[in-house]
């Protein structure tokens, strides 16, 4: 649940941990060498290599340190506090962060989902374990939603230090609604796809719309990760007949994220148990409802004024997914009364994730951990 991120960096299983052993070794000795100076005053934060760079196309749970690294630049010798975001993990960040607790740092956790067998399988356990490690040795946990806080007490096990939900951040003055017409229904599937419904779903929904004669075309925008990916996506395509109707992105930046969501009318997003995903809030800014599954933190995020969240049986044991049908309906039922649809979703985008505001808390949660 955006924790897939997590897997390439040694913790797919027990045999690959063995082989980058030596690698953690050197890593530890460098470590004991680097210099490292308790910064006073206000907080001083390292983000531990997981900053964006100006070059970098970010995505999942980096985009909100762009908004924390305008207030609190990353420091790289001289800090006094890690931030760090649960689904954008380093290799050896747990060495790291009792490196700097030694040496009197505080730690911030951003938990996003963890991992649990509907998706992660027999990796569930080794993909949790640094997660539970990271949790024991906070300061101060924020979770994405009540569903995070939920999912990690049962996984991880509930933080021993003090805890605050705050939703993922929208900049409210970027990410605005811009005119559109709705003679044409722009459809949109956007982000890092990992699971094949999210794409595959969204072309049978399009073609159950087009075969019912609505006006509708679908944009899937964003890295197809999952085996046979690109392949699987141009046989739906071309089985459907849908070959103009569909136009194929590669992963994209902010600014190119903007332009999609403010030419679009529904965002498609049938992921499984989101616990708190960046684009569906940036779509809502955007004044684009959102069809999607009633799971995860779905429902806290969208709410009724949103968009429409289909219900699925909901099990961390196994997947489920709203089917094509129902999502072309929920799509027919915002496109007929768009234009009021479109500000209420702007206006719970205004209501709960002010990026102003969650830097203004994160401030204060700063500053709560240095006082003690």
């Amino acid at each position: 649940m955006g924790l897939e991120r997590l897997l390439p960096d040694g913790m797919r299983h027990p045999l690959e941990q063995l082989v980058r052993w030596p690698r953690r070794v050197a890593y530890q000795k460098k470590l004991a060498s680097r210099p490292f100076a308790l910064a006073g005053g206000g907080a001083k934060i390292s983000y531990a290599g997981t900053e964006p760079r100006p070059e970098q196309i970010v995505h999942g749970g980096r985009v909100k340190l762009l908004a924390l690294l305008e207030r609190f630049p990353h420091c790289e010798s001289e800090f006094n506090l890690i931030y760090l975001v649960s689904s954008a993990l380093p290799l050896h960040i747990v060495d790291f962060v009792k490196w700097a607790k030694q040496r009197g740092a505080k730690l911030v956790v951003n938990q996003n989902g963890v991992a649990f067998p509907a998706w992660a399988g027999g990796s569930t356990s080794a993909i949790n374990r640094p997660l539970a490690q990271l949790l024991r040795l906070a300061d101060f946990v924020v979770y994405q939603s009540e569903f995070c806080r939920v999912s990690a007490d049962r996984y991880l096990g509930p933080a021993p230090c003090p805890s605050q939900i705050l939703f993922n951040p929208v900049d409210l003055a970027a990410f605005t609604p811009a005119p559109r017409s709705t003679g044409t229904w722009e459809l949109l599937s956007a982000g890092t796809h990992n699971q094949a419904f999210r794409v595959l779903g969204a072309i049978e929904t399009l073609r159950i719309l087009r075969t019912a004669r609505f006006p509708a075309r679908l944009t899937i925008a964003g890295q197809l990760n999952w085996p046979g990916a690109a392949q699987a996506v141009q046989a739906a395509i071309a089985r459907a007949e849908l070959c103009d109707q569909v136009t194929l992105l590669p992963p994209f930046t902010q600014q190119e994220a903007l332009a999609m969501l403010q030419s679009t009318h529904v965002l498609l997003h049938p992921k499984y148990a989101d616990p708190c995903p960046t684009m569906v809030i940036e779509t809502l800014a955007c004044g684009v409802p959102v069809v999607g599954s009633h799971t995860g933190g779905m429902p806290e995020l969208v709410g009724e004024e949103g968009g429409v969240l289909v219900e699925v049986p909901f099990s961390y044991e196994r997947a489920s997914f709203p089917t094509p049908a129902q999502m072309a309906v929920a799509v027919e039922s915002i496109m007929a009364d768009w234009p009021a649809r479109s500000s209420r979703a702007r206006m719970r985008a205004e209501h709960l994730f002010d990026r102003t505001a969650w830097v203004d808390e994160h401030t204060r949660i700063f500053d709560t951990c240095l006082a003690h």
